[in-house]
Parts: structure tokens; C-alpha cells; sequence
């Protein structure tokens, strides 16, 4: 059964560690985030983004998939179903289809109308029992054609989305999303300090945390982030032991054109980026 990530993300935030969100993009993504949380007694959140959502042929399949597979497997551990970057209308799909957990990211909207459709969210959302996260200030890079600049929210204005009772937000601090460049200038501590200080007890995100050094990371987690996404790194560790076991020849011997077989270099390669990540944040153990 799926939970919100409310409860979780407030563990988080008092125990000073965080809880990773891995995007999914297909079964066996979601079958080695969930096997590698349960293994290592994690709570996990498995995130989907539009565009994932609609490779997958819509949001109910991913609902149903996600929650059929957590029963099938006998997991344990607390896990939410989160849709990532959603628009307005993506939120509202996402709540039908049997999400446990919705972002509304309205960062590239007016502020005021950011403000007016978050309130909407939450009262939508809480009815249900669902959580709602909201953003304030633009991730960089580009996530489903959206390209941001790495901005650092206003503290003033994360306050106000935040008052509106908002489960979990997510602020830029200098943060983008796909691969880090050489001349990127690391995260703005100073403003997430400044967030934290005027938000509370309400549990932080990160978004693009694919490539962040490990000690940023820990920083950050110290400072409030309770919630830390991760894909492009399990995108390119999947790639690049797909790519090893292909030009090793592997698939031209005997059923290893099999796409269990094909795919299982990867999927180990996707558990270990997991694994790496879930101890980095300090979550393994923490699911009971």
C-alpha cells in the first residue's frame, strides 16, 4: 500500500537525514528502487515525471503498476508515489490516478498565481490524504522541456508558500537538474540557511542532487533537506553497464539477446546507484 511522504519527510527533518526520490521510467526501474529499499530498511519516494508518465501510457498504469508491484514484491518499507515537476492539470491527473504524493511546480508562473494554484493543491490534496510539495524559485537545467537557470529563491515568498500548509518544499539554491557543468558555483548555503530559518519545521527538497559532492550533500541535509531527487544518475550508471555488457559482445551469446537478460547488468547497476545514494542521505534503517 502507498503512504503520503508527509510523515516520512517530517521523520527526515528531525532526524537530520533525508529520503531519497528516484525517478522511475519503467517496471524495472521501479522494481530496483523498491527491492533495494526493502533490502536496506529505507523508506523511498518514487518519483514520476510527466513525460516518464506518458512513456508509460498515462499516470493510472504507473499508479496501478507501482502499487500492484509494492504488494507483489511484499515491501515493507514506507513508500509514496510522487508525481515530480507537475503542472497544474499533470497535480489533478496524478491525484485520480491514485498518486500518494504530487509536486506542483509553479516556479515558472507569477508568483501570485504560483501562490493561488498551491492553495488550491493543498486543499485538494489533503482532503484526499495525499501530500502536496510546491517549488519556489526555478531548478536549472531543463526537466520534461522546462529550462531553468539555477535560481536561489526568495526566502520571503518561500514563507508564504509555505504557510499555505504545503507538506515539503522545494526552493532553488543554485541547483540544476542533469549533469553538473566544470564552472557551476555549488549551492547557496547562505539562502538555504535564510529558508530554513523562515519555514520552520516544514521538511526542504533538493532537487538535482545527480552530482552533487558528497559533502554539499551532507551540508545541505543539515540545513533542512529532508527530501533529495535523484535520476540522472541512475540514468547513466544504467547506460553505461548496458553499453559494457553490449560491446563485451554479451547479448550475441547464446539467449543473451533476452531482454531479461539484456537489462540486467543495468538493473544491478541502478540498485548500486540506489544503495550508494540511500546511505549518503542517511535513510537505510530508518523505514520501521
Amino acid at each position: 500500500m502507498l503512504v503520503n511522504a508527509t510523515e516520512m519527510l517530517q521523520k527526515a527533518k528531525a532526524g537530520k537525514y533525508a529520503v531519497g526520490h528516484f525517478n522511475t521510467n519503467n517496471l524495472e526501474w521501479t522494481k530496483c528502487i523498491l527491492q533495494t529499499a526493502q533490502e536496506l530498511e529505507s523508506p523511498v519516494i518514487i518519483g514520476v515525471s510527466e513525460g516518464a508518465g506518458k512513456y508509460m501510457t498515462g499516470f493510472k498504469t504507473v499508479a496501478t503498476m507501482v502499487d500492484t508491484m509494492v504488494d507483489a514484491l511484499g515491501i515493507t518499507v514506507p513508500v509514496a508515489l510522487h508525481l515530480d515537476h507537475g503542472s497544474y492539470e499533470g497535480a489533478i491527473a496524478c491525484i485520480k490516478a491514485g498518486f500518494s504524493s504530487v509536486m506542483f511546480d509553479g516556479s515558472h508562473l507569477p508568483f501570485e498565481e504560483n501562490l493561488a494554484k498551491t492553495r488550491e493543491l493543498v486543499a485538494a490534496t489533503h482532503i484526499l490524504g495525499l501530500s502536496l510539495e510546491a517549488e519556489v524559485g526555478a531548478i536549472g537545467g531543463e526537466e520534461d522541456g522546462v529550462v531553468g537557470k539555477g535560481e536561489c529563491a526568495d526566502p520571503a515568498e518561500c514563507k508564504l508558500i509555505a504557510d499555505l500548509g504545503v507538506d515539503f518544499l522545494a526552493a532553488g539554491i543554485g541547483n540544476i537538474h542533469g549533469k553538473y557543468p566544470a564552472n557551476w558555483a555549488g549551492l547557496s548555503f547562505d539562502t538555504l540557511a535564510a529558508i530554513n530559518a523562515q519555514v520552520g519545521d516544514l521538511p526542504l527538497v533538493l532537487h538535482g542532487g545527480s552530482g552533487i559532492p558528497e559533502d554539499m550533500i551532507r551540508k545541505a541535509i543539515s540545513l533542512g533537506v529532508s527530501k533529495i531527487n535523484v535520476n540522472t544518475e541512475c540514468q547513466l550508471a544504467f547506460q553505461a553497464a548496458t553499453r559494457e555488457y553490449i560491446e563485451a559482445g554479451k547479448d550475441l551469446q547464446g539467449k543473451g539477446y533476452d531482454p531479461r537478460k539484456l537489462l540486467a547488468p543495468g538493473c544491478e547497476a541502478i540498485k548500486a546507484t540506489v544503495k550508494e545514494k540511500m546511505e549518503l542521505f542517511g535513510s537505510v534503517g530508518k523505514a520501521f
